[in-house]
């Protein structure tokens, strides 16, 4: 048995000014890259690959000679079809897709290495089909953990994290058969409460719970609040429990790592195991794209052995996945590059502040984490009509509202704004 103990350690980090990865490439460096990994994967036109269940896009329905195709690596990839079934960064993987496969390795490194500032080569991970599978694959690897390590049944296995998470954790505890304990946060504020930490640990004890899976927030994503750690983890020294700690950085997380580097919510941290990223929010990437990360020598906990057929074996909960998702991912980060991304969240920070400013002179109440792009307003300080009017989201469709929220985005320009206030009464 491995001991329960050996995750509290002391928190240390350095802000590294050098990015080991991230560079930024022009658009035919891009080109290049992607052109080369595409001649590396499985060529169907060559009619040698009789056994692989997959081809390219139909040709009936997608016309694959369309002259701009050349000029839109993306759009080639989609149009080759890979499939990254499996988890690249660790063991053998299906041959037929190795050249994208690379790509997608190289993005695991760069966000666990240069985001989140893991040691290199230290994290597993793979791009999953959105936060809430990353989310789910987390909470699945620290069951199979406990269940294995410690000959843990599934009812003495706790779900802990605060109210205002993402609701893939309530989904996550139907699916897993893991009893869910949401701790109450402050209102005002959204900090979680230490007391009711303890009072919850205590009751899940009582209950017969003797392991932890604790989900930290990066950002929820009704606030934009950030979790404080020791919360979770004080209370887990206090009753000598067994935990793993999973960050949820669906909505935080590429933008939280850079507006204020010196978090404990990455790796550094090594009481954190796992995070999660989703890119199809902040980074702008398709609908379907999350990333799951996590260190070394815990994904092998969920390592679908019937899976045969596979080379390497399936790992992931979505399977099949599609290729280009981890080719766009890859392609936004090395447009930007770390510094340009940097200037990016700090233009879309300084029209958090101005929208905040502009709310605080006409006495609107508002909850907003400094260095986040998301405002909640008390319902009671705005009127609906408004709120619908610049779509504003409530943190509830099926009772009255305690808050809507604005989300800064890069669509969301100051002359937006600017009307948004002016309609306030």
């Amino acid at each position: 048995m491995q001991n329960p103990y050996r995750h509290f350690a002391t928190f240390k980090h350095t802000n590294k000014q050098i990015m080991q990865y991230w560079k930024k490439l022009s658009s035919a460096e891009q080109d290049k890259r992607i052109t080369k990994a595409l001649e590396q994967n499985v060529n169907y036109s060559l009619g040698i690959s009789l056994g692989v269940p997959a081809s390219t896009l139909d040709d009936k329905v997608f016309y694959d000679k369309a002259s701009f195709l050349k000029d839109a690596p993306l759009l080639r990839t989609y149009v080759h079809n890979p499939n990254h079934i499996g988890c690249h960064t660790l063991g053998e993987s299906e041959p037929f897709f190795k050249g994208t496969q690379e790509i997608e390795r190289e993005v695991i490194e760069l966000l666990s290495v240069d985001m989140l500032c893991a040691q290199e080569e230290s994290c597993d991970g793979y791009i999953a089909a959105g936060g809430t599978e990353a989310n789910l694959q987390a909470i699945w690897v620290y069951r199979n953990y406990f269940q294995k390590e410690f000959k843990a049944s599934a009812e003495s296995i706790a779900l802990l994290a605060s109210e205002d998470t993402h609701y893939s954790i309530a989904k996550a505890s139907n699916v897993f058969g893991i009893d869910f304990f949401p701790v109450k946060v402050a209102f005002d504020s959204r900090k979680i409460l230490k007391e009711e930490v303890d009072k919850i640990v205590a009751t899940a004890i009582e209950k017969g719970k003797k392991y932890f899976i604790i989900i930290a927030n990066m950002a929820t994503t009704m606030f934009g609040s950030v979790d404080d750690l020791s919360v979770y983890t004080d209370a887990m020294e206090k009753f000598a429990a067994p935990f793993k700690l999973h960050v949820d950085g669906a909505f935080g997380g590429f933008i939280y790592p850079v507006s204020d580097p010196g978090n404990s919510l990455s790796f550094a941290n090594t009481q954190v195991s796992s995070i999660t990223l989703d890119a199809h929010k902040m980074l702008q990437a398709p609908y379907g794209t999350g990333v799951f990360l996590i260190r070394k020598g815990l994904m092998q906990y969920v390592y679908t052995q019937e899976a045969q057929y596979v080379n390497g074996m399936d790992i992931t909960l979505s399977g099949s996945r599609s290729g280009a998702n981890a080719i766009a991912v890859w392609m936004i980060l090395q447009t930007y590059g770390y510094y340009d991304w940097q200037e990016k969240i700090e233009t879309l920070l300084k029209r958090t502040d101005w929208c905040c400013n502009a709310l605080r002179e006409r006495g609107v109440r508002y909850f907003r984490h400094p260095k986040m792009n998301i405002i909640a307003i008390r319902a009671t300080d705005i009127e609906k009509t408004i709120a619908e009017k610049y779509f504003l989201v409530p943190d509830t469709h099926h009772d009255n509202p305690n808050w809507y929220k604005i989300v800064v985005m890069d669509h969301v320009g100051i002359e937006q704004l600017k009307s948004f206030i002016m309609d306030l009464k």
